[in-house]
């Protein structure tokens, strides 16, 4: 998988607050209703739809609608793109050829 800095710096924005934090370690349990999410995460309805967006444009979580409801949950393919770039940022090349300094 070929790495793109705007998606990779989309994934980090998303894992970059702490409420977005808070709503990943609620969704590990399973889907969830965007109400339940407002009801544990105490922020107003539209920084929640925030948060959601930031989360959903990431990958890492994804929506869908149900009547007048969404319902969010972890993407594993989501998770499993986040867990490669970050292995491929971190991964650290033994052989370079050029000299830094």
């Amino acid at each position: 998988m070929e790495m793109n800095e705007k998606k990779t710096a989309e994934l980090f924005k998303a894992l970059c607050d702490e409420n977005r934090i808070k709503i990943l370690k609620l969704l590990q349990s399973g889907e969830k209703c965007a109400c339940r999410l407002n009801e544990e995460i105490s922020v107003t309805q539209p920084t929640m739809s925030h948060h959601m967006k930031v989360l959903c444009d990431s990958g890492i979580v994804v929506g869908r609608k149900e009547g007048k409801w969404m319902h969010y949950s972890i993407s594993q393919e989501g998770a499993k793109a986040a867990v490669d770039i970050l292995s491929q940022l971190t991964n650290v090349q033994t052989e370079q050829k050029e000299s830094c300094c």
